[in-house]
Order: structure tokens, then C-alpha cells, then sequence
């Protein structure tokens, strides 16, 4: 999927240019491609740059949250909900205990621990499933709850908004919060309708009552502010409680009696080796999107789609950020590079950047994560996975734009 995502970016800037240059008449265009190439080469070691203090900071800190038990615990709270929504998986079975686990490192945003969790987790669903070839019910919900993107501390996108040069990082917490939870929510629903999972049971009600709870609470509150309070009030609740839990995590530590210093520089060493890493994927997609913007094509894409909501009587200003969308259910890399060339188009704290910021921290990379997960045990009929988990992303989306419109519009 993401060769030929990035083979065709590279065409159609080929026949854009192509267009421009025999009908437009515009005789500088190949050069404007060639420019656009070292200038996103070089964009491209400046965030590599920039990102490995802060993402080594931040994996240092997760690591000190690992070694404390922080997960294991999320995951003790967490196991009674899907022991419900799961029946079909026995109590106390070694599959309960990887999807908790993997969803509890996903809450964290612990992409590194958390992949291999939930690939352990689909082999120990596929243990229980009677048709190998096709997803049972059980791994299908397990799926669609990690494309909607359960995280509390979407720390990446923070880490490039702040590389972007954004005066507050964190001042679109609130809004991935809020995003997040309804591109979840609606993934659930929709597996549920699909699967008849009954949600009536006292457990599952107690556990989205709480969620919900804390919903309209932030809804409430917001609600009463001004506009020019809401961007403020999001960025200090979220350095607030990201700070506060920093010093849990630690606190946590201490109490188990683990060496947090080491714990600490254990985990800033896989930060550096994942920055370096990142420059052969950032450099690709950065590199593919600059010449797309620069032959015109990106420009015309995104022009079509403003003069259709034009037609509808919308407010179009969320239009410059759609690109991030259509793209994060294909490619995460892909969708990660959309977020970053937006910022670096029109601002991180433009409204576009804003945008593009909660959209890519709302939701996860449905294809992605469905080849990756069930191509792991061999499962060729994904049945409803598909749907359900496209619904989650147009949940998380609609629900990104209607909140940046709220706090940054």
C-alpha cells in the first residue's frame, strides 16, 4: 500500500508539472521540484535533529513508567470491561492479559512496547479461533480499538509541534482528547451493532459512565470560556497533567524501589535510536508531498475538495489540513508527514497546523495496523474489521474538525 502511495505521489507531480509547463506556459516548474527536494531533504535532518532530545526525554520517562508497573496496573483496571464485550474469550486466558496489556501501552502512547504487545495478543486471539483464515469476532473488536487510537498522551504529536516551533505544544491536549474519545466510542458502537454485543451489562455502563462523565465535565467547563480562553486553558491543563504525571510515574517508581536514573537512560537510548531511524521514513514521504505541493497537484486536490464545501454553504477553513486526513488511514508515516509539512506551510499555530495536529493524534492507520495484525496469524477474511474501523476514523475526524472550530476557529 505505501509503495504505491508513494510511487503515485511522484507521477502525479510528474503530470502536473507536465500541465503547468505546456499549457500554463510556466517554464520554472522542474525547478521549483528540484528546489522543493533539497528543501524538504533539508527540513528533514532539522526535525530528526530537534526530535531527539525531546523523544528521548519522553521515552526515558515511559520507560520509567514500564519498569514501575504503570501498565500492569492500567491493565488490571481495564481487564473486567472486556472480559464483557469479549465473552467468546475464556476468563483468565492468556489473550485477556496481552490485550489489556497492549492497550494499557497504547493509553501511555507506548508504540514501541505496545506493538508487540498486540501482535502477541492477536496470536493468543488466534489460538481460540475455529476458521484460522478468517477474524473471529473478539480480534475484530481488539482491532478496531487500536485504529481509533486509545491514548491519553499523544506525546509524538506534541514532540513535533514543539520541533515546529508552536508557543504551546500541548494546547491541542483537550481537543485529541475529545477526538480521540469519539473516534473510539464510535468504533465501538459500531462493532457492537455488528457483533450484538450487549452494553446494558452494569460493568460495561460503569466503565462508559466514567468516560462519559469526564467528557461532558471538560465539555461543561470548556463551554463557559471565551475563545481566546480555550486555547489557553487546554495548553495549562494539559502541562499540568502531563507534569503531574511525570512526577507519578517516578513516584511510582521510587515506591518499587526501581533505579529511576537507569530506568531513565535506558530508555532515552532507544529514543535516540529511534529518531536516527526515522530519517529514511521522514525523508520519503517529506520529499514525495513537497514536489506533489510544488508541481500544483496537492494545491488542486485540496481546492477541489474547497470548492465542493464551498457549494455546501461550509466554512472551509479545515480544508488545508484535509490531506493529513485522507491520509492516516492508509500510511502513518504518510499521515505524519502531511501533519508536518502543513505546519511547515502555514504555521504549527495556524489553524490548518492545529488542525492537522488532533486529526493525526485522533485516530490510528486502519490499513496499517489490520495488514500488520492479521497478516501476523494469516487471517485473510477480516469480515467487518474494515467498515468498523473506517467508522472510527470519519468519527475521529468529523470530531477533530468540530472541536478545532470550537477552541482555535
Amino acid at each position: 500500500m505505501l509503495n504505491k502511495i508513494w510511487i503515485s505521489f511522484f507521477f502525479l507531480a510528474l503530470f502536473s508539472a507536465l500541465y503547468q509547463w505546456l499549457f500554463n506556459g510556466n517554464q520554472e516548474i522542474f525547478a521549483a521540484l528540484i528546489n522543493s527536494i533539497f528543501d524538504m531533504s533539508k527540513v528533514t535532518v532539522d526535525i530528526a535533529i530537534g526530535l531527539i532530545g525531546i523523544l528521548s526525554f519522553w521515552l526515558g520517562v515511559m520507560k520509567i513508567a514500564e519498569q514501575a508497573g504503570v501498565i500492569n496496573k492500567i491493565a488490571q483496571w481495564i481487564s473486567p470491561l472486556f472480559t464483557r464485550l469479549m465473552p467468546q474469550v475464556p476468563k483468565g486466558h492468556p489473550a485477556m492479559g496481552s490485550m489489556t496489556m497492549n492497550l494499557s501501552a497504547n493509553f501511555l502512547g507506548l508504540d514501541n512496547a505496545a506493538t508487540p504487545l498486540g501482535l502477541k495478543a492477536m496470536k493468543d486471539l488466534q489460538s481460540l479461533n475455529p476458521n484460522k483464515d478468517t477474524a473471529t469476532d473478539a480480534q475484530i473488536l481488539f482491532l478496531v480499538l487500536n485504529t481509533s487510537s486509545v491514548t491519553l498522551f499523544p506525546i509524538a504529536v506534541f514532540v513535533y509541534r514543539a520541533q515546529q516551533g508552536a508557543v504551546n505544544p500541548t494546547d491541542v491536549f483537550i481537543p485529541i482528547l475529545l477526538a480521540t474519545f469519539a473516534s473510539s466510542f464510535a468504533g465501538l458502537l459500531a462493532v457492537s451493532y455488528k457483533q450484538k454485543i450487549h452494553l446494558m451489562q452494569k460493568v460495561v455502563l460503569m466503565y462508559f459512565s466514567a468516560g462519559i462523565a469526564i467528557l461532558f465535565a471538560l465539555i461543561i467547563y470548556f463551554a463557559q470560556l471565551s475563545s481566546e480562553l480555550l486555547s489557553q486553558q487546554s495548553s495549562l491543563l494539559g502541562n499540568s497533567l502531563i507534569f503531574m504525571t511525570i512526577i507519578a510515574f517516578i513516584s511510582a517508581a521510587i515506591y518499587r524501589k526501581v533505579d529511576v536514573y537507569d530506568a531513565f537512560i535506558t530508555g532515552a537510548k532507544e529514543g535516540f535510536e529511534t529518531s536516527i531511524k526515522l530519517i529514511p521514513y521522514l525523508l520519503a514521504m517529506l520529499v514525495a508531498i513537497g514536489i506533489l505541493r510544488a508541481s500544483g497537484a496537492l494545491g488542486l486536490i485540496v481546492d477541489i475538495f474547497r470548492s465542493f464545501f464551498t457549494l455546501l454553504g461550509v466554512n472551509t477553513s479545515f480544508v488545508d489540513a484535509l490531506p493529513t486526513a485522507l491520509m492516516k488511514p492508509l500510511s502513518g508515516s504518510g499521515s505524519r508527514a502531511m501533519m508536518i509539512e502543513t505546519m511547515n506551510t502555514y504555521g504549527a499555530d495556524s489553524f490548518a497546523g492545529r488542525l492537522a495536529s488532533v486529526m493525526q493524534g485522533s485516530t490510528e492507520t486502519t490499513f496499517y495496523v489490520l495488514a500488520v495484525y492479521f497478516g501476523s496469524v494469516g487471517i485473510k477474511h477480516t469480515r467487518h474489521a474494515v467498515s468498523c474501523g473506517l467508522i472510527a476514523d470519519f468519527a475521529g475526524i468529523f470530531a477533530a474538525v468540530c472541536v478545532c472550530y470550537w477552541f482555535f476557529g
